[in-house]
């Protein structure tokens, strides 16, 4: 199996564990959220570890002991990116399986259990053009005030959703443009949707223009912009010029 199928088939089984672990409904929301989180976790950590024994491993659930970053191949997975959502049981929630090489985003895989997709790295597809007026992704619950000002410039409509995954995947799928985040990240919450949106032929970056590395001492990466290539330079100009108290 290779790296690529390993990470799409280690992330739509994590999805379908979730969907049961949501269906046996014995949870209240919240200990779905944590229930979800360790399941999930429990089983890719494991089946990780079984397949690739000599690669790194970063999760979001699991203690970090800094051996990965000894690594050149380093497996970066979020169990559940949107807790929140998957506890409301909502839609709007995603499995991320993604292997940095190098520090680079490679391989990625992220699941949708909900719509029954796994968007990956090595199946790219055309994104469809984008429409007028542009559809600008922001977070349901706490919109990034750089993303605001960035839709209004562009004339934009703005599109709330849930988690990282699936805004970053409504944007490889065509259902909107631009997914802009600054309000702060860690490197599990992109590192799979950036792999995957790169091999469909994206734009991403971080805010600043500069690229998105990973497997780093230090994995807050907060912030980043994915895009179709043509729009890429017009968002970073409107960025860098944003006034800081915007």
């Amino acid at each position: 199996m290779t790296d690529a199928e390993l990470a799409a088939h280690l992330a739509e089984t994590a999805g379908r564990i979730l969907i049961d672990v949501r269906n046996a409904g014995v949870f209240s929301e919240k200990a779905l959220g944590k229930a979800g989180d360790q399941t999930a976790n429990q089983f890719l950590v494991h089946a990780i570890r079984e397949a690739r024994p000599d690669d790194g491993l970063l999760s979001e659930e699991m203690k970090d002991n800094g051996e990965r970053l000894a690594k050149s191949r380093v497996w970066i997975v979020d169990p559940v990116d949107g807790t929140r959502e998957y506890g409301e049981k909502r839609a709007d929630w995603a499995v991320h399986v993604g292997l940095a090489v190098d520090g680079q985003p490679v391989i990625g895989a992220v699941a949708l259990p909900d719509a029954g997709l796994v968007l990956r790295s090595d199946r790219p597809a055309p994104v469809p053009p984008s429409p007028t007026p542009l559809r600008m992704l922001v977070s349901r619950t706490r919109p990034a005030k750089e993303a605001l000002a960035v839709a209004e410039r562009l004339g934009a409509d703005l599109v709330p959703m849930g988690s990282a995954g699936a805004k970053a995947m409504a944007v490889v799928r065509g259902d909107a443009d631009i997914y802009l985040h600054s309000g702060g990240q860690f490197e599990w919450d992109s590192m799979a949707p950036v792999a995957v949106a790169l091999a469909h032929g994206l734009h991403c970056s971080r805010i600043d223009g500069s690229p998105l590395i990973y497997n780093r001492e230090d994995v807050y990466l907060p912030d980043l912009l994915i895009c179709p290539k043509p729009l890429a330079a017009k968002i970073l100009t409107i960025i860098a010029g944003l006034d800081p108290a915007t």
